[in-house]
């Protein structure tokens, strides 16, 4: 007879009901609101009811899909899978079926195909075709997706921000007035740099150039400044993900003369990580006191996700920026201060990814100082990162620490060998492709 899953029966316990104020919420209320928030956030219709609640309580099922744990992890506000009971197949360690070498497994193709597509419609964004029909709801669909980041397995929000692309320049096909047209170019660049900035997380950055420049065409072609630096700081981290780190700080400097919200404050610090990486040492800590006194207006849209720099983003970038330095006091000082803030953050607008990355810098730090119990620390907040959410710069990043532990003077510790051991299982299991389906697999 299956072991009940505690956890999950007493997490949905403490969750209040949403009918009935004073109440817990029931088993179909949390399918409903599962099923809910999946169709919020990807546009996909899920089946999940109170008896497959009920399945999951009492253990029978102990690793649902993807789609279904992401949803209850969010509504009822953990962070991790283990917080609700949940053990992959094989147990603690293993990982979702399909594991492999790539972060683009079962995408590739899809990954290129969309790249190719992409240059393909280079030629209509510069051109002045338009389309009749409004753009709010595309719009709406981009701040959806962004927003849904790194909180949605990516392959279901690549599919759609793929969707909003064609249909824009669909309308863009026809005709309409000038100011629709230039609202319809900007939602389509805003697809493209989407597309680009999954594409350097699924380990293609050479594919996100291909976006990026027909995203650049289309900012144009809207007249906007604030997609043009957003697609410059999408160009920076492909060329940064690629080891170019020359041409990644000239896409970050040439993206400030558009800047105007927090845009700003990400170009600017990422300007000063290129720099330092590039051996410009000089340049670099100027940039980086230049970014330290940025002040981001507020008064300027933002959409949230990759494209929103906050100040713990920031700080997690200036940590990257002191460590290229040589400057691992420094470091752990604003990486500290960036988890810290991360921490504070409202759960529904928490940037796990980014923090992830900030936790990584720490660990970097504390080896570096010599502090083994720091860094394992840090770590292991990052090693239970969901299998859908390990993006190729993430584990990059992880790999740099397994490096660094090795080099360590603490190499041959217990401690250390352990840390090493579960970063190597880690880091064999990338992000995989998630399927969206009509109904989980049970």
């Amino acid at each position: 007879m299956p072991e009940p899953n505690e956890l999950l029966r007493a997490a949905r316990e403490r969750t209040p009901s949403r009918r009935a104020p004073g109440e817990q919420m029931s088993r179909a209320e949390l399918a409903e609101a599962v099923c809910t928030w999946l169709w919020e956030t990807t546009e996909t219709k899920y089946e999940l009811d109170g008896h497959y609640i009920a399945k999951l309580e009492r253990g029978a099922v102990r690793w649902p899909g993807a789609a279904y744990r992401s949803g209850l992890r969010f509504v009822l506000n953990v962070a991790d899978d283990s917080e609700l009971g949940f053990v992959p197949p094989g147990g603690p360690g293993t990982v979702d079926p399909e594991p492999g070498t790539s972060s683009v497994l079962g995408i590739e193709d899809e990954l290129v195909q969309a790249g190719d597509e992409s240059v393909a419609l280079l030629a209509l964004a510069e051109e002045s075709n338009v389309g009749d029909l409004t753009v709010e709801q595309l719009q709406a669909d981009i701040l959806r997706i962004t927003q849904s980041y790194l909180r949605t397995p990516t392959k279901t929000l690549f599919v759609r921000a793929r969707a909003v692309r064609d249909r824009a320049f669909r309308l863009l096909s026809g005709r309409q007035s000038p100011n629709q047209a230039r609202d319809l170019y900007a939602t389509a660049g805003w697809a493209l740099t989407l597309l680009g900035w999954m594409a350097v997380d699924l380990g293609r950055p050479d594919v996100a150039e291909s976006h990026t420049r027909t995203a650049w065409a289309c900012a144009d072609a809207a007249d906007h400044d604030d997609l043009r630096a957003w697609v410059r700081a999408t160009q920076h981290t492909a060329a940064f993900w690629q080891d170019d780190f020359t041409a990644a700080a000239a896409y970050a400097q040439d993206g400030l003369q558009f800047a105007r919200g927090s845009s700003t404050l990400f170009l600017a610090s990422a300007s000063s990580v290129d720099l330092a990486r590039s051996g410009r040492h000089a340049e670099a800590r100027e940039a980086l006191a230049i970014a330290m006194r940025t002040t981001v207006r507020t008064d300027v849209p933002e959409f949230g996700g990759p494209f929103l720099c906050t100040p713990e983003r920031a700080a997690g970038i200036w940590s990257d920026a002191h460590l290229a330095l040589g400057e691992a006091v420094e470091t752990l000082k604003q990486a500290d201060h960036g988890v810290s803030m991360f921490e504070a953050a409202p759960h529904a607008v928490r940037n796990f990814g980014s923090e992830r990355m900030v936790r990584l810098q720490l660990a970097k730090a504390h080896l570096q100082l010599g502090e083994l119990d720091g860094a394992t620390e840090a770590v292991s907040a990052v090693l239970s990162t969901p299998v859908e959410y390990r993006v190729r710069p993430l584990i990059h990043r992880v790999s740099e620490v397994a490096a660094l532990t090795r080099l360590s003077r603490h190499a041959t510790d217990p401690k250390a060998l352990a840390l090493h051991s579960s970063i190597r299982v880690f880091i064999r299991h990338p992000a995989i492709r998630a399927i969206p389906r009509q109904v989980e697999e049970y």
